[in-house]
């Protein structure tokens, strides 16, 4: 395994597990298992960095492999899940769902986030939760026509979501769940939460490798939760095969329309940091992101969003995300 590092001013290819550094100046040996050799014959042409500069470099070093660790994962097709069957009328059904979400969903709160009221959740509801989560697990998906696997998907996504949440409550932000990922960024999207046609699945593959590249729609970015509250609201009823389009229309709108989503009110535009990680859907650039905004934006935001276009979109846009848990 390798990792190339660059800071501007140099350059080093780590190769983790091997006994080899490369710079710019060449390859160096390494010393041998008694701490001489090679290395112990060299004699440096500069002073040796001191240990001030040395503990900055490793923090830029650190720094850097956190962002990597961090970066959004791609969309990346899992062939398993292209198959389906075009004209099937088998259905899903969510009434479970539904129940949860009419008990436990606030809708009404005055800022416009929708919050779950997961220390009030019962142990007769959550294992209602668990049967139909169970339930979802033993669909056969591929005998399903693809709107209704799209509503499969987004329904399961968001209702193991919840229950990861009260597996792991009271917990401040999803985030501090770190049942997964890099030592760097640990996170519960790439532990194996649940299956379907018998094989385990997380949640980024749900998302990353299935719904994103199959359906290719940037609304999928509305409409599956994360539990926080710079997310697009959880909405109050499951998604189906006849929903899904107007539902996604919904959720974009709103969430476009909310200052946690698009706010160019201000001296400096600002946009949640989902435009930025996931750009490529957008549009692939600051102006595709703008072009899709526009399509939901309203009023007065509209305005504001259509004049940064004509001006050349000039003026540096801030990102940002609320992790924070979307709890009532």
């Amino acid at each position: 395994m390798h990792m190339v590092v660059g800071t501007g001013c140099f350059e080093k290819v780590i190769l983790f597990g091997m006994r080899t550094l490369t710079t710019r100046s060449g390859v160096l040996p390494t010393a041998n298992a008694s701490g001489t050799g090679a290395l112990s014959a060299i004699r440096p042409s500069r002073p040796v960095t001191p240990p001030i500069r040395r503990s900055l470099i490793i923090t830029v070093l650190l720094f850097q492999l956190a962002a990597v660790a961090g970066a959004a994962p791609q969309a990346e097709l899992w062939p398993r899940w292209e198959a389906y069957t075009a004209g099937s009328d088998r259905t899903v059904d969510h009434d479970a769902w539904a129940a949860f979400l009419d008990r436990y969903l606030v809708t009404d709160a005055p800022d416009g986030v929708h919050r779950v009221r997961y220390g009030s959740v019962t142990a007769e509801d959550r294992r209602a939760l668990q049967q139909y989560i169970g339930m979802l697990e033993s669909v056969p998906v591929s005998d399903l026509d693809r709107p209704e696997q799209l509503a499969f998907w987004t329904n399961l996504y968001n209702a193991v979501t919840v229950e990861l949440i009260l597996e792991h409550y009271p917990v401040d932000s999803i985030r501090d769940i770190n049942i997964s990922g890099p030592m760097f960024n640990r996170h519960p999207w790439d532990a194996e939460l649940t299956e379907a046609e018998g094989v385990a699945l997380t949640l980024n593959e749900i998302e990353h490798r299935i719904m994103r590249p199959i359906w290719q729609d940037p609304r999928i970015h509305y409409v599956v939760n994360c539990a926080s509250i710079g997310c697009p609201n959880l909405l109050e009823e499951p998604f189906t095969a006849e929903n899904w389009d107007t539902l996604a229309d919904r959720a974009a709108r709103e969430y476009v329309n909310h200052p946690r989503g698009v706010d160019f009110s201000g001296r400096r535009p600002f946009l949640s940091s989902i435009y930025d990680w996931y750009e490529v859907d957008f549009g692939d650039d600051i102006a595709g992101v703008i072009d899709h905004v526009l399509q939901y934006a309203d009023g007065e935001r509209a305005a504001q969003v259509r004049a940064f276009a004509d001006g050349g979109y000039r003026g540096r846009v801030r990102y940002d995300y609320d992790w924070a848990l979307n709890e009532q």
